[in-house]
């Protein structure tokens, strides 16, 4: 079929043309909005899951439905390397430039530009080159005596609260979206749920939407016990057999394109229900299929090439970050692993008896393949992968 025509986008963060399968998730958010609208007390909101599940694409429209509301949005990606305050900065920075034009108050806006720039620059020492020194674009000169401590978590409290009264005085909210939450900063962790705490405690129309990996509920419950209470938590999970089925069916029959009904047992068979895998076997198997409807033959045809592909783009790009001992590692994680899901923890304690060392010995290795986000330890003494179908990926690969 003409390739000009294929719906399906297997892309990193891509909006699929049909988004099945989160109308709950979107529906729970639009009560948040209202909620906050009408000045009720809300909880900020983390979503967590595997990579290929759709957690960037989620975030992504709960924002649009936030901008949807009149609110001011900002988004950043989280980076283990990187302080909080040059992305929170420049975030908030956009939200409230999109408040600005409904206040009645200039004055009010620029007061808290001063404070989101002495915010931002309080972040580079006072010895940093000219070049590491970040300049903000904010032409109101920076305020002292708020938020710039130089205590990030006093700082981040301050900030948000102004921020939130911006809001309040245009009688809307703010939202800030985090993607890769987990690989926000120990100290940084801390004090955005220390922020968030004072929000909610205070009922102020701000709130922070984040999305990572499924330890993330972890990483903020080990910096305060609290933040089991002060977020909502949503697992996003692969896709069941009605909406993976809806992701196919909807964007094709729109091209004017049918599948038959063993055709769908066989992609759900190949892509696990997973969403990126959904619209990579679906982008190549009508590349591959010559008419509708679309058979099982074409997609048996067109498997080894979308396998291919992610061979390369998803699951080989994060296996060539690994080190040799750390691809060691993942090979006996493989080796082990009851299933490839999110069920599929394997006992640290099993890996150094098939590797034939000491659990110690192989806790640089771990550490190392977790702040690379390529596993994670739900539990003590577990870890499992990160990336659905890795280990059978990794199976399937020459020693």
């Amino acid at each position: 079929m003409d390739p000009v025509r294929n719906p399906y986008a297997p892309g990193a963060g891509q909006r699929p043309p049909e988004l099945a399968g989160r109308d709950r998730e979107l529906q729970a958010f639009e009560v948040v909005l209202e909620r906050v609208a009408r000045g009720r007390p809300e909880r900020s909101l983390v979503l967590t899951g595997l990579r290929g599940v759709g957690k960037t694409v989620l975030l992504n429209s709960l924002r649009s439905q936030a901008i949807s509301r009149l609110w001011g949005s900002g988004k950043i990606e989280a980076r283990p390397d990187q302080s909080l305050r040059r992305p929170v900065a420049a975030a908030l920075h956009m939200a409230v430039r999109e408040l600005a034009p409904r206040h009645r108050a200039p004055d009010r806006i620029d007061e808290f530009l001063g404070v989101l720039k002495a915010f931002a620059l309080r972040g580079a020492p006072a010895n940093a080159k000219l070049k590491d020194r970040w300049q903000p674009g904010i032409d109101v000169p920076a305020t002292s005596g708020r938020a710039d401590s130089g205590d990030i978590e006093i700082d981040l409290t301050e900030l948000f609260t102004d921020a939130a009264s911006i809001a309040t005085d245009v009688g809307t909210g703010i939202a800030l979206f985090i993607d890769e939450m987990q690989d926000i900063q120990a100290d940084d962790v801390s004090a955005m749920c220390a922020a968030c705490h004072e929000l909610s405690q205070l009922g102020a129309p701000l709130i922070v939407v984040g999305a990572g990996l499924p330890h993330l509920p972890a990483v903020l419950s080990a910096s305060k016990s609290y933040s089991e209470r002060l977020f909502r938590y949503q697992r996003i999970d692969r896709l069941d057999r009605l909406a993976a089925d809806q992701a196919l069916t909807a964007p094709a029959e729109r091209e004017g394109v049918d599948y038959d009904p063993k055709a769908l047992d066989a992609m759900y068979d190949a892509s696990g229900g997973y969403p990126y895998f959904v619209q990579a076997y679906g982008k190549a198997t009508w590349d591959h299929a010559p008419r509708s409807p679309i058979t099982a033959d074409d997609v048996r045809v067109a498997a080894p090439e979308a396998e291919a592909e992610l061979g390369v783009g998803f699951f080989g790009s994060r296996y060539e970050r690994a080190t040799p001992a750390e691809r060691e590692y993942l090979r006996s994680m493989a080796k082990l692993a009851p299933s490839d899901d999110m069920q599929g923890a394997v006992p640290t304690a099993d890996i150094a008896k098939d590797l034939g060392r000491r659990p110690a010995s192989l806790s640089p290795a771990r550490d190392a393949l977790i702040k690379k986000g390529l596993i994670y330890s739900g539990e003590r003494g577990t870890v499992a992968f990160t990336v659905p179908h890795f280990g059978r990926y990794l199976r399937s690969q020459p020693s």
